[in-house]
């Protein structure tokens, strides 16, 4: 087994791993496509109450996701994941008993209180080699960005055959089968350890919170979630009262879509990766969200208009679900990067939470189409934003043990390593024995880099 090549142990931890994520994201993706139809038949909605239903696992979720990471470090990654699901799995059992929008606004918040995403990202760290974490974490990124795409073409259908409240029965059963795939199918890893790559550090908190370059990417992760679940308010409405499509064939809509926009979402993936235009591609994917949810707000009563503003919503959407968490990787330095993917995950379920609440108000104070005027006037503010950042430096992050070493020995290391060809920044953690680096993948050594690890 070579070092570019991840161990059958590796795949097993990370597909594992994967597939829980997804499943419990999948729980609450599917009801997205249906739930506003449902909950304005519950007893005492309004559509402010049913913009909270929708997004109040955003809010939970926020609050618990990096205590319950820092949890996992206490007392072990699998009892808080365990716990997770089977408060993520109460919680949906609430949501589908539920006879009141109330009872379900209950249930939701239950649901997002189970926040497993920090303790599953550091089991994947403790269950990886450095060199591979990378890969791990790209696997649960596109689990999540599949479940998403599979889940808004389930929900209308399943919508049609269990109904909602069987919908959310399903969720509970698969949070009960992701504990039986947590404890059978995933290795127990020899020890758990603070991986700064890849979780929060409490002492970061203040470095990545008074960084404007980051600042910018949360504010951006927030405007986008915002979007999506307030155009889910109304979208159900949109799709069955003015284009008059059952609810049971929504899925025609969403399926062409989401296969449409994928397929040209990777090429400009790759042009914004591969030839260095990441920034010039970000911009010119917000603009595109600003165009389509001003198209939107326009064309809602049309079957034509809303399949096309949904086209160029949603290939927007996946690029920058792509390219947002890579300009957070190149912004935050590499012992920090997993406490600024820890804000960045909060600041994208507050922005869920947010766009729930905003969009049943607007909704319920000046009707479907001011829901999308909204979405596109913070879809403004946050392009302007975005013109204003940094071009980033096109830098990975890599890590290597390098041992515990006395003070002169550090001194030495760190001048090596910052005069090695491609390395621009290295910080030497020594109670972990490590450096952590950021290198130009095109000129950077790994080779040497890894030769230098204290095996």
């Amino acid at each position: 087994m070579t070092q570019d090549n991840m161990t059958a142990f590796e795949r097993r931890a990370s597909y594992s791993l994967a597939s829980i994520y997804s499943l419990r994201m999948m729980g609450l993706f599917m009801i997205l496509p249906v739930f506003s139809l449902y909950a304005d038949q519950l007893a005492h909605t309004t559509p402010l109450l049913l913009g909270l239903a929708l997004g109040a696992y955003g809010l939970t979720q926020a609050l618990f996701q990096i205590p319950f990471g820092l949890l996992s470090d206490r007392f072990g990654r699998k009892p808080v994941i365990t716990f997770g699901l089977l408060v993520f799995a109460l919680g949906s059992i609430v949501a589908a008993n539920a006879d009141s929008i109330m009872t379900v606004i209950l249930g939701r918040a239950l649901q997002g209180s189970g926040a497993i995403a920090a303790a599953i990202m550091a089991l994947t760290a403790d269950l990886t080699r450095e060199e591979h974490r990378a890969k791990a974490m790209a696997v649960i990124g596109m689990s999540i960005g599949l479940s998403f795409a599979v889940s808004l073409v389930l929900g209308p259908v399943l919508h049609d055959w269990i109904g909602v409240n069987g919908i959310f029965w399903l969720t509970a059963i698969l949070a009960v089968g992701g504990i039986f795939m947590l404890h059978f199918a995933v290795p127990n890893p020899e020890q758990s350890i603070v991986h700064r790559d890849a979780e929060p550090v409490l002492e970061y908190f203040r470095a990545v919170l008074t960084d404007t370059q980051l600042l910018r990417l949360d504010l951006g992760v927030f405007v986008q979630h915002m979007i999506l679940t307030a155009s889910f308010v109304v979208l159900p409405f949109a799709l069955k009262d003015f284009a008059a499509i059952p609810v049971s064939e929504h899925w025609h809509i969403y399926l062409p879509v989401l296969l449409i926009s994928m397929a040209f979402m990777i090429p400009l993936v790759v042009l914004a990766e591969k030839y260095r235009q990441i920034k010039q591609v970000y911009i010119g994917a917000i603009s595109l969200i600003i165009f389509g949810q001003f198209g939107l707000a326009a064309f809602y009563d049309s079957v034509t208009g809303l399949f096309l503003m949904l086209l160029v919503f949603f290939l927007a959407f996946n690029v920058l679900e792509a390219l947002l968490p890579s300009l957070v990787a190149k912004f935050a330095p590499a012992d920090k990067k997993g406490t600024a993917m820890g804000v960045y995950s909060t600041s994208q379920f507050s922005g869920a939470f947010f766009g729930g609440v905003a969009g049943g108000a607007m909704y319920g104070s000046l009707g479907l189409g001011a829901v999308f005027i909204l979405c596109g006037v913070m879809a403004v503010i946050w392009v302007v934003l975005a013109a204003t950042m940094q071009t980033p430096r096109y830098l990975s992050n890599f890590m290597i043990h390098i041992g515990h070493l006395n003070v002169s020995e550090q001194q030495e290391m760190q001048d090596r390593l910052e005069n090695m060809q491609g390395v621009h920044d290295v910080t030497i953690i020594d109670q972990e024995g490590t450096a952590y680096l950021k290198i130009d993948s095109r000129v950077a050594d790994k080779s040497a880099l890894e030769a230098l690890a204290d095996h």
